[in-house]
């Protein structure tokens, strides 16, 4: 019984989807770590200059008391806030992961748009396959292209050039 089923899953794992999938998600996660880095190290420290030296992820709203005996003002970042054990809405951050998706998105539709390009090219080359039926008039069956007689009514066909 394990051996059967070892050998179904051998044989799901080494489908041509499966291991596709498997790339796709390897290369995926790399990718995102790619675009993290260039919007948390590249655009987010440029938009938090132009905000007034601020870093963009530490924008928040408190939205609760901090615990008693917290010093208000010691709390400079998002972290101190969340340490103090008030509760935030972390705006900042959650704009960083739109950024993130945005790029991520653009990057995906690049990548399709190109794909179509080509794909699209070789469709127009490939030769249309000729037609192997054809339906009879008068019961609407499908019959074989060389056909001279209907098979289901018996109707006389008239002959195909190509037959």
């Amino acid at each position: 019984m394990l051996r059967k089923m070892a050998g179904e899953f051998k044989t799901f794992a080494m489908r041509g989807n499966v291991i596709d999938l498997a790339v796709g998600v390897i290369i995926g996660g790399a990718f995102g770590q790619i675009v993290n880095s260039l919007v948390n190290d590249i655009v987010m420290p440029p938009i938090g200059r132009l905000l007034g030296g601020v870093d963009f992820k530490d924008l928040y709203w408190k939205i609760g008391d901090y615990k008693e005996g917290t010093v208000v003002s010691s709390i400079k970042s998002l972290e101190d806030a969340r340490a103090a054990g008030a509760p935030v809405i972390a705006y900042g951050q959650f704009i960083n992961i739109i950024i993130n998706f945005l790029i991520i998105a653009f990057c995906v539709f690049m990548l399709v748009k190109v794909i179509n390009k080509l794909t699209e090219g070789r469709k127009k080359d490939e030769p249309l396959a000729e037609p192997t039926s054809k339906e009879c008039p008068y019961c609407l069956s499908v019959v074989p292209i060389k056909a001279v007689r209907c098979a289901h009514c018996t109707s006389e066909l008239e002959a195909t050039a190509s037959a």
